[in-house]
This record gives C-alpha cells, structure tokens and sequence, in this order.
C-alpha cells in the first residue's frame, strides 16, 4: 500500500518507520525541514527505542518531504498525526488537524481515485464526523462516504514503547465514514502488526468517546494505586505492593498500571481527564471520577515536598534521579520529578538531578533552579536526601558504594521501589513510597490508639 504520514514527530516517525519496515510504501511528511532531512537521510528524528532499527530495514521503502501535494498524490490513504493542544476549557482543538486536512483535499482536486482520510491524532468526540468532515468535504469538492473515505484511528501507545505498541497493539480501533475506506485501513493493519489484534470498527463518535474513555480509566488506576500508596504510607506495617499485587489478582481488575508510586504524566494522561470533564459537563452529564483522578494525581507532588520536609531543613541539598515523565523518553511534559524540582527550589532546598535522556529538555525548564548532573553518582555525592522519582533500569544497578557517607547516612526516597534494600541499607536509609513501617514511629500517640 501506498501511504502518506503527515506529522513525523513523536508518533509520526514510529509510524512511518514500522508501515515501510512491513513492506508498505511510506512518503513522510512534516514542515518541519531538519524532521524530513533525517528521515530522508535514513536517520531517527526523534528518540524511541527500536526507530533507528525499523529505519534501517525499510530498504528504500521510506522517504521523507515537505511537499504536501506530492505526498497526497503518491499515496491511497493518508495518517494525520499532528497535534491536538489543550484550549483553556481543557477541550483539544483541532487546528492543525483541520489545516492538515483541508490540505488534503486541495490536493485531491488534482487526483481522481479514491482515498482514504485518517485521522490519528487524538480528538474530541464529535469532531471527525463534523468540523473535520466539513473541512474535508469542503475543501476536496468530495463526498466523505462517497469518493473519498475518512476514518478515526488513534494509537495506543506510550513513548518510551511506541514501536513495540504499534507492533502489538491490545486491539485497533476505527472509526469509519462506510465499508471501503474501514477495509483498505485493517488491511493496512493486517499486514502491519506482529500479533492478530482485535480490529474493532464503529462509528466515528463512538471510536473518539474510546479512545479518551480508554485513557481516562488507566488514569483511574493509577490514582487509585497511588491513592492506597498515602494511606500506606500512614499505617503502619502496610505494604502497597502487598496490596495492588493481590487486589490486582482479581480477573476483573487486573495489575496493568496498579503500581502505587508517583502520579501519571507525559503528553496525554495528564489533560485526558480534564477534556473529558470538560465533554461531560457540555454534554450535562457529571465525570466526578475522572474529576476526582485528576486532583489525586495533582496531590502527589504535595505527597513527596511532605516526605522531604519531615526529614530536612531547607537550604540543605536535595538530588533527584529521574526527570523525564516515565522511562526510555527524553520527555519532561507533566514530570513528577521536574514539578518537584521546581517547587522544592521555590522553598530553598539546593537541588541536583540526574536523567539518563532528559537533561536538555530539564535544564531548559528548570534554568539557574537546579544544577544538572552528568552522572547518577554524581547527583548523589551532591545530595543531603535523594529521591528516585523514575524507574530507570540503569538506577537499578548503582553500587551500593556510591551511596555511603564518610560521617551519616544518606536518605533516600524511592518512589518506586527499584533499589534493593538488602544492598542499600547497609550504607544509607532506603525509604519506599508507599510503605508504612518507616513512618509508624512518626505517628502521634493518639492516632495509633485510634488505629488498634
């Protein structure tokens, strides 16, 4: 199949470089130059891990431009995966979508065989089946449904696992103006995937209304997780991980995202909730649980700012391992570790950080705040108390050496239970978020009669 990739960012690139290494012909296109010189040149423009290699085997089969036109004119369907920013409401917009999209119709004026439409990029519901359409339409001179096809078909995926989400996905979802344009899109997928996923094929608003009720229930999860991981952390001899592991034992609730840790963040999560808040209260409907997600995951940067002032004074020096929002990424949007970065330099601690990918893009935000550090040892040689706020793998094989002090011990807070106690303790006092037995003796007498 021929197919075009508007957008080569994030996403865009993954999916070009998976469709051409499975045998489909893929023209890239983005307006921005440096994105289409790499690509072209057979380079990664972004940082995922597996790009470079799916790169590497699409033989030829892959070429990047900026000629929007061309792009259309050499393919059968086109994916738009461009962004979709959050308005003041919380609602997505769908600018760029639809200038995207009124590009390609300008260019089907000049082709006549059929082509399909898809949009990827993540939309409220409502929105394919009518601004989007309208643009289509309007600006092709076509008949969506008729003689050009338009689906909804977002990705579910998290960077960091993008190639390998794109290539196993749990299921596809498409929206579908009729028949034809949803088959010439799962045979895409058909050929595409390593696994036989579920193809599940709707209508338009429905496939938008999963795509966000998808995201806004993993959400859910996790604050919950990290909802019992503060009262854990409360009660004495209470274990989080005892408890998600076997609450997540239930066929009907599962382990997946059930970690009681740190909040969510990243591009999507963060502002999925707050859209569909949004939808619901236009709709004159209630969302009070995706509601209520939001706030506890905004709470658990208060959690930690909380664990540190118990155990320091400010001025002294604070590390933190961690500032990209989850691992294998470079991205800090909605990062729990550069929110506590900048609000812990705010109250005067002396902050270093460590990322093994998100030193530029921290530094860049955080500015004379904080000092970066080109070494995970070094961040903790500079550090009074340290905090592991993301799970790198390579955290996990730090020698316990590096934490010892010549006079005291070192506090470490780790959020997300990576570093061995049986090696770390010997040398430093290990904290784990969500466990109570390092806070039993903080609690006032008459709040531990209340609890016998």
């Amino acid at each position: 199949m021929r197919v075009s990739v508007i957008g080569l960012g994030k996403l865009g690139s993954p999916l070009s470089a998976v469709l051409a290494s499975k045998g489909h012909t893929v023209i890239g296109v983005d307006q921005n130059p440096e994105f289409v010189r790499l690509l072209a040149s057979g380079r990664a423009p972004v940082q995922e891990p597996r790009l470079q290699e799916l790169i590497d085997a699409s033989s030829g089969r892959l070429t990047a431009t900026t000629d929007f036109e061309a792009a259309v004119l050499g393919s059968d369907i086109s994916f738009v995966i461009v962004p979709t920013p959050s308005d003041s409401r919380g609602a997505f917009t769908n600018k760029y979508v639809v200038e995207v999209v009124e590009g390609i119709g300008q260019a089907l004026r000049k082709k006549d065989s059929y082509h399909v439409v898809n949009i990827t990029s993540t939309v409220m519901p409502g929105s394919t089946g009518g601004e989007i359409r309208e643009a289509l339409e309007g600006a092709s001179g076509r008949t969506v449904g008729k003689d050009v096809g338009l689906c909804y078909n977002p990705e579910f995926v998290a960077l960091g696992s993008v190639i390998r989400d794109m290539l196993l996905p749990d299921a596809i979802l498409i929206g579908e103006s009729d028949v034809r344009a949803g088959d010439l899109l799962e045979r895409i997928y058909r050929t595409s995937c390593d696994n036989t996923p579920p193809v599940q094929r709707m209508n338009f608003v429905n496939a938008e209304l999963t795509k966000i009720s998808v995201n806004t229930f993993v959400t859910t999860k996790i604050s919950y997780a990290n909802m019992l991981a503060d009262i854990c952390d409360r009660l004495p001899g209470a274990d989080v991980d005892v408890v998600t592991n076997t609450v997540g034992l239930d066929s009907r609730i599962g382990r997946k995202y059930l970690k009681g840790a740190l909040g969510y963040g990243g591009p999507c999560f963060p502002r999925d909730n707050v859209a569909f808040g949004y939808l619901a209260r236009t709709l004159g409907a209630r969302a009070d649980v995706a509601e209520a997600t939001d706030r506890i995951n905004r709470y658990q940067v208060d959690r930690l700012i909380e664990a540190v002032n118990q155990r320091l004074p400010t001025s002294s020096k604070v590390g933190i391992l961690g500032l990209s929002y989850k691992p294998d990424t470079g991205v800090i949007e909605e990062s729990q570790g550069v929110m506590l970065a900048a609000r812990l330099a705010d109250q005067g601690y002396e902050i270093a950080f460590y990322d093994p990918l998100a030193l530029p893009a921290a530094s860049a935000v955080l500015g004379s705040k904080a000092t970066a550090t080109q070494s995970a040892e070094a961040c903790i040689r500079r550090s009074d108390l340290l905090m592991v706020t993301t799970p790198w793998a390579e955290f996990r094989s730090i020698p316990a050496s590096v934490y010892a002090r010549p006079n005291g011990r070192l506090v470490i807070i780790d959020c997300w239970r990576v570093l061995s106690k049986a090696e770390v303790e010997s040398v430093a006092d290990l904290v784990y978020i969500g466990y109570g037995d390092h806070q039993a003796q903080q609690l006032p007498l008459a709040a531990k009669a209340r609890l016998l």
